[in-house]
């Protein structure tokens, strides 16, 4: 759709509701701290439109796990990644269901009990990040094999920089110049 597959989209679609449910959980806090109803509505709107739009990325990532080139390291990585998602996901959904059941008249350890549900569903979606960015960076995870061996060849022919430009990334910690200056009559050593 748009030219975008699977992988693309789960990739753009998932930052948004992470952001979301962030932002729904501080609002939330907030909430509880200065007892203002303003914080609390902003944290059930927020916390709709991050369980909405997590769910919408949690599917596109199921659709794009059956579509990528991947081998059993990949695989098993997205295994957890998609546990994660699944548990945390469920995690938000009910702490906003329990709160539109209760139509926000729980008792102060009920709401409390909430507070910590959420805060668990945020170490969880930080986690499920964690797992999402090993799938991306350390194993390319979503980037066809031609065009990951394409890349690669790229790589390797080096490129040129224009007179003037210095070439420091590649260069090895040892030849990197020094970072301070020595005061004047400092024996000579070395780094």
């Amino acid at each position: 759709m748009f030219g975008y597959d699977a992988a693309r989209w789960h990739a753009l679609l998932n930052d948004l509701p992470a952001a979301l449910l962030l932002v729904a959980v501080l609002f939330d806090i907030a909430a509880a701290a200065t007892k203002r109803e303003s914080l609390m509505w902003a944290a059930i709107w927020t916390l709709w439109a991050g369980v909405i739009g997590g769910w919408a990325a949690v599917v596109a990532g199921k659709l794009a796990s059956r579509g990528i080139d991947h081998g059993a390291a990949i695989h098993e990585l997205m295994e957890k990644h998609e546990n994660m998602a699944l548990l945390t996901m469920a995690l938000f959904t009910v702490v906003l269901g329990w709160r539109l059941i209760r139509r926000f008249q729980m008792p102060a350890q009920e709401l409390a009990f909430t507070r910590v549900l959420s805060v668990v569903g945020l170490l969880g979606l930080v986690w499920t990040g964690v797992l999402g960015g090993r799938l991306m960076f350390q194993h390319a995870a979503g980037i066809p094999s031609r065009t990951l061996q394409v890349e690669l060849e790229n790589r390797e022919e080096g490129h040129d920089h224009q007179p003037g430009e210095e070439h420091e990334h590649g260069a090895p910690a040892d030849t990197a110049k020094a970072t301070h200056a020595h005061p004047p009559g400092t024996p000579p050593h070395s780094h």
